[in-house]
């Protein structure tokens, strides 16, 4: 481990124990992170090594629990402000709310009209599933670029491989319907978020928990996609019984307009809802992970059982195989949600045995799976299918496979739960990879068929 990795995982470290002051906000942690980075830059312009200018800036910061106590003081009304869109122009943002509201609607129109003029750029049904990412992504990578206000590098980073992206999507001569296709519009997303992550990390990607946070985010921003998405339908639906029984079809209007604009404009909402009320959803987590988990358990022994009970492994249906790695995924989702919902300093409890328990049962049943895609393609021959999903479920194998050992490590006093949750972020960018992997490589290697 270099000396800049070191300080990087001592301020992860300082940073996990500052951030479970809730008191604290997340835009707070930010601030006097920013603060101490100065100070250590500073110390070591000094002379002082890495570990000196670190205690000295951490030293000057002063006792955290009186921080805490300053912070709570000034802010005592900020618990209940966050079950609440109270406007708060005290929070020490680049920027008062009411201007933030302003970029947010701003950017969700904009996504909405993104989306609406590719309706009418792309003729045709997967020129727009390949496309409809490209259009979006856009709008939320520049609202949380903006919030964070990066720098030219991070601008750079996240528009090259963009760039990159949208030529190979639209110039690849694709077949019909063809595999290489699907496995694209597939995939795209993948390398779209990761790009999406650089935005969110700013300047600050070599930090794990950084990273750890855009884990956070992505899986709070999905609790609240989903809340948006059940209440927006809802009330499209009671629009819609209304008008029919008045005599008015409304179906255009809806399909036309009303989806275009309210699907993507309602993930920027959602980024700012989580963006604005973090440690609420934080607070949600756990017990999320505590409900699913065990649920996922019993899942899966089921599913392994029936994979198992269904004979050859030639004949386990194609589709039963995808359906599995759609699970394997979700299980990788939940345990990254529970690693990053986790208090990293507090002792081993019955949560984290059932997460081992989960994963070693998601280990099993990828294994049964890497045997029947083997036997079938040793029976059958390759194919774009089946060699992407054969890359994916090794990639799994590696990840279970070492987060079930460092889990068993720190259970049994062994190891630290941080270097569990490093293994997680340090490894998720492998999946990114693999992605464009098979959006840019796969189709000219299987003649785009």
């Amino acid at each position: 481990m270099t000396h800049d990795d070191e300080l990087e995982a001592q301020i992860d470290t300082w940073r996990g124990y500052v951030h479970r002051r809730q008191v604290i906000s997340s835009a707070d942690v930010d601030e006097l992170e920013d603060h101490l980075r100065g100070q250590v830059t500073d110390l070591r312009a000094t002379g002082l090594d890495d570990d000196e200018a670190f205690l000295v800036a951490i030293k000057r910061l002063g006792n955290l629990d009186a921080v805490s106590r300053e912070y709570a003081r000034e802010h005592s009304d900020r618990l209940w402000k966050q079950l609440a869109l109270v406007p708060d122009d005290s929070t020490g943002s680049p920027a008062p709310r009411w201007r933030e509201l302003a970029v947010v609607i701003a950017l969700a129109v904009g996504a909405g009209v993104a989306v609406r003029l590719g309706f009418a750029w792309f003729d045709d049904e997967a020129a727009l599933a390949r496309n409809i990412g490209l259009l979006v992504v856009p709008f939320l990578a520049a609202y949380l670029g903006w919030k964070r206000q990066v720098g030219v590098r991070t601008v750079a980073s996240i528009v090259v491989p963009f760039v990159v992206l949208a030529v190979v999507l639209n110039v690849y001569p694709f077949v019909p319907e063809g595999s290489t296709e699907v496995l694209a519009i597939i995939h795209a997303p993948v390398v779209l978020w990761l790009l999406v992550g650089l935005a969110y990390v700013a300047e600050s990607w070599r930090s794990d928990g950084r990273r750890m946070d855009f884990v956070r985010f992505t899986g709070e921003l999905a609790i609240y996609y989903t809340l948006l998405a059940l209440g927006g339908g809802v009330l499209l639906g009671l629009t819609a019984g209304v008008l029919q029984l008045v005599g008015v079809d409304p179906e255009m209007v809806i399909t036309e307009w009303v989806m275009p604009f309210a699907v993507p404009g309602a993930l920027i909402v959602a980024a700012w809802l989580v963006e604005a009320k973090q440690d609420v959803v934080e607070n949600i987590a756990p017990v999320l992970t505590r409900i699913f988990t065990p649920l996922t358990i019993v899942m899966l022994v089921a599913v392994l059982v029936a994979l198992i009970a269904s004979g050859g492994l030639v004949e386990v249906n194609r589709d039963l195989l995808i359906l599995m790695d759609a699970i394997l995924v979700l299980v990788l989702a939940l345990l990254l949600y529970s690693i990053s919902a986790r208090d990293p300093l507090a002792p081993p409890a019955l949560a984290d045995w059932l997460q081992l328990v989960l994963v070693g049962v998601a280990l099993a049943v990828d294994v049964v799976m890497l045997t029947a895609m083997l036997t079938r393609i040793a029976e059958f021959g390759t194919s774009p299918n089946k060699i992407a999903a054969l890359g994916l479920n090794l990639l799994l194998l590696v990840h279970l496979g070492v987060s079930a050992w460092r889990s068993a490590r720190f259970l049994r006093g062994h190891g630290t739960f941080s270097e569990l949750e490093r293994w997680q972020t340090r490894y998720l960018p492998i999946y990114a990879a693999w992605a464009a992997i098979i959006v840019i490589v796969f189709p000219p290697l299987f003649d785009f068929a």
